[in-house]
């Protein structure tokens, strides 16, 4: 089989309809990191944030590209000890929205989680670049009356620095 038919033949695959929910062995990973020589290292949604290697099958090289960020299918193998597990499908957003009505996909990886996390108390997005300072409606009051104390006194500064310069002339 020449390399582009090879090619055809894996991204038809790739491209086909099947959103058939992970079965009992699969489990749903986030790329982290590229590692080199096809492996690449994930994380999973389960709590303790286990991080392993993968590999990715001889059918998806020079094949198919991945990046960070991206979700797979996995299957764990059972040779070495770095390596745990194989690339089985490269997920889809139509694959992750399948996987979301049918309840499979790990509530970790939701976008509707993180969202969530961003909000604040007043349902605004916060602002990542800021440090978050938490301020009372007391403080608030007593800020705005000292404001208007300041401005009163700068006001009255303005009048003698006025005055004395009249006089000189």
């Amino acid at each position: 089989m020449s390399r582009v038919t090879k090619i055809k033949h894996v991204l038809k695959e790739q491209e086909a309809d099947e959103f058939d929910v992970p079965k009992e062995n699969q489990q749903i990973v986030r790329i982290v990191a590229s590692r080199g020589n096809n492996l690449h290292e994930v994380e999973t949604a389960q709590t303790g944030e286990e991080r392993f290697l993968v590999s990715m099958p001889v059918k998806f090289r020079k094949n198919v590209w991945i990046k960070r960020g991206d979700f797979v299918l996995v299957e764990p193998i059972e040779e070495g000890n770095k390596v745990k597990a194989e690339i089985c499908r490269i997920l889809t957003p139509e694959h992750i929205k399948v996987f979301e009505k049918e309840g499979v996909w790990p509530r970790k990886f939701s976008k509707k989680r993180d969202l969530e996390e961003d909000l604040d108390e007043d349902g605004l997005f916060r602002n990542t670049n800021r440090k978050f300072v938490a301020q009372s409606s007391d403080d608030d009051d007593e800020d705005e009356d000292e404001d208007d104390d300041c401005e009163e006194d700068d006001d009255d500064e303005d009048h003698e620095e006025g005055e004395t310069g009249a006089d000189r002339q």
